[in-house]
C-alpha cells in the first residue's frame, strides 16, 4: 500500500464486484449467474455461502469457478482461506478487518488475492493494507437495521480516493442513491443480495448501477 504525497484524482468509473447469495440451488444458480455475467461487465466474483459444510462449498465452488474463469473473472471465497488453493480459487475475502491479513498472507502466499472488510473504519482499512491486503472494503454504505447501524460515510471514501492507492470497495445496502453519491470516490461496488431476490437479477443490477451511465 502506498500513500500519496498529494491528492490524486478520484477513481475512474467504478467496477462491479459481484457477490453470490448466501445459499442457492446448485442445479439452477449457475445458469442464473451466467446470465448476469454475460449481461453486465463484472470485475470480480465472491463466493459467499452461509453453510459451513465443506463438501457443499466445494461443489458450489466448482460450478461457480467454471462460470467465472471461462470469462476471465477472478473468484475469491469469503473467509475460508484454506480452501483457496484446494479449490483452484484466486483468493479470499476476510471479514475481520486487518486482524488476520498478515497470517493469511503467510498461509496462502503472495500470488493469491486477499481482501479485507473493514466496516466503516478507514483506519482499519489502512491497517489491513499495511498488513498486506490487496484491497479493502468499507460498508455498509446505505441505511440498514443489520449490525450496529453504523454506516461508512462518504467522507471516508473521499479521503481514501485522494490519499491511498490501495483499491477500495463499497458494499452493504447498496442502492441507486449510494451509487450516485460514492461513484467519484470508490473503485468497486460490491453487490449481491440486493439483486438476487429479484426475478431478473441482471435488470436489478443494471437499475442499481444506472448512475454510472
Amino acid at each position: 500500500m502506498a500513500q500519496n504525497d498529494t491528492a490524486q484524482e478520484g477513481p475512474e468509473t467504478p467496477q462491479v464486484y459481484l457477490i453470490t447469495p448466501p445459499e442457492f440451488e446448485l442445479s439452477s444458480f449457475p445458469a442464473k449467474l451466467a446470465r448476469v455475467l454475460d449481461d453486465v461487465e463484472i470485475a470480480c466474483l465472491r463466493l459467499s455461502l452461509a453453510t459451513k459444510d465443506e463438501d457443499k462449498i466445494a461443489r458450489a465452488a466448482d460450478l461457480i469457478r467454471e462460470q467465472a474463469h471461462s470469462r476471465d473473472i477472478p473468484l475469491v471465497i469469503e473467509s475460508h482461506f484454506l480452501l483457496v488453493e484446494k479449490l483452484g480459487l484466486d483468493g479470499v475475502h476476510l471479514l475481520d478487518g486487518a486482524r488476520s491479513v498478515r497470517y493469511v498472507r503467510k498461509e496462502i502466499g503472495g500470488d493469491a488475492v486477499i481482501g479485507a472488510f473493514c466496516g466503516p473504519s478507514r483506519h482499519e482499512g489502512m491497517s489491513a493494507g499495511e498488513s498486506g491486503a490487496d484491497y479493502i472494503s468499507l460498508g455498509p454504505i446505505g441505511e440498514t437495521a443489520l449490525g450496529d447501524g453504523q454506516v461508512a460515510e462518504t467522507e471516508a471514501f473521499e479521503w481514501w480516493s485522494q490519499m491511498i492507492e490501495l483499491p477500495v470497495v463499497a458494499e452493504g445496502a447498496v442502492n441507486v442513491e449510494a451509487v450516485e453519491r460514492l461513484a467519484p470516490y470508490t473503485d468497486f461496488f460490491a453487490i449481491g443480495e440486493e439483486i438476487w431476490r429479484d426475478d431478473n437479477p441482471s435488470a436489478a443490477l443494471k437499475a442499481v448501477l444506472a448512475p454510472l451511465g
